[in-house]
């Protein structure tokens, strides 16, 4: 025969406590399972998964190592990708004019915050949006540039990392007089639509009126010009060259070093990426850790806080990279005192 007494039941939910002074019968405890089984769809429909928009002008593999460098520093930050927010990524593959494009498209996303490191769409993003957070990258004089109201309190919807090339090409200048004897003439490869062109050629100009180098300007504003330039800096008898930070440039990185290697030219640029890719130096910011440092931007955005309230932040230390086995290739010897002070020699 049924007994009541097995309609009964005790049990325990982890985190419930029932305290209601009398047993639970079967009816009612499996109303609350049934009730129970849906707190984890409940907590995952009220989780909001971020939505981060990430501006590039170059491929995504030119770009692969950046974007590494910021998902590493979300995740140390207790962010994870796909999880807590996905990347929006889009890329103008190094023609300028298709900004506006996917900015429109980034935009019309709703994306909660944008990370861009392309000192060329850094004007369309101004015009797109006032709303939305950016967070902006290697960007020389954000507040000459009119970007931000000061470094302190950019204001708007702006902040993020600001970069010293202009403070770095003296020294690039220095370190390729050390390394090529007997040079007369260098030469300058610039992208005159960056932002950065012009801080950046009048600190080589006032770096080299100071001793006796002579300086050969060639300005590349398209994939096309490149080649033809490295024949401008043989005609000119350039006995070597810098080359300022552009996305223009990233993006043709192999391509710039083999040249300078096929023309016999020492060659010096502000990222790493260079250096390991075969230029012979670098000396300047560590570009992947601007983006690494992004994410803490990025963080607090999440939690609420308005980017024209973060400081900009500027850089911490420069980082000379030596090619030693394109040094080798060229008929170059380098100083015992630059591998001294080299934060990496490439073997």
């Amino acid at each position: 025969m049924h007994s009541a007494a097995l309609d009964v039941v005790y049990f325990t939910l982890p985190g419930v406590i029932l305290d209601t002074g009398k047993p639970m019968r079967r009816r009612e405890f499996i109303s609350l399972l049934g009730s129970a089984a849906t707190w984890p769809l409940v907590a995952r429909a009220q989780q909001k998964v971020w939505k981060v928009g990430m501006l590039s002008a170059v491929s995504r593999q030119a770009y692969s190592g950046l974007r590494a460098a910021f998902i590493t520093g979300m995740r140390e930050l207790g962010h994870v990708e796909g999880n807590d927010f996905i990347v929006e990524w889009r890329s103008a593959e190094q023609h300028y004019e298709r900004f506006p494009e996917l900015i429109a498209e980034l935009v019309g996303l709703k994306v909660d915050v944008i990370v861009c490191a392309t000192g060329q769409a850094y004007r369309p993003l101004q015009r797109a949006t006032d709303t939305i957070p950016i967070v902006i990258l290697a960007l020389t004089d954000p507040v000459g540039s009119g970007f931000v109201a000061s470094l302190k309190h950019p204001g708007g919807n702006i902040t993020g990392l600001s970069t010293s090339y202009d403070d770095t090409a003296p020294k690039q200048v220095e370190l390729l007089s050390m390394v090529v004897p007997n040079m007369a003439r260098i030469g300058l490869l610039v992208d005159p639509s960056s932002p950065t062109y012009l801080p950046f050629r009048k600190s080589v100009e006032a770096a080299t009126a100071k001793t006796s180098l002579s300086v050969t300007l060639v300005e590349v504003s398209s994939l096309d010009q490149i080649d033809s330039a490295f024949q401008t800096f043989k005609t000119a008898d350039v006995r070597a060259f810098i080359a300022m930070p552009s996305a223009l440039f990233f993006g043709e990185q192999n391509r710039l070093i083999q040249l300078a290697l096929r023309n016999g030219l020492p060659s010096m640029f502000s990222q790493r990426e260079y250096a390991v890719a075969g230029g012979l130096m670098s000396y300047g910011e560590n570009l992947s850790d601007f983006f690494y440092r992004a994410a803490s931007f990025v963080d607090k955005i999440f939690k609420g806080a308005k980017p024209g309230d973060l400081p900009i932040e500027q850089p911490t230390r420069f980082h000379l990279v030596i090619n030693r086995k394109t040094a080798d290739v060229l008929g170059l010897t380098i100083p015992p005192q630059l591998f001294i002070f080299a934060d990496e020699v490439i073997e």
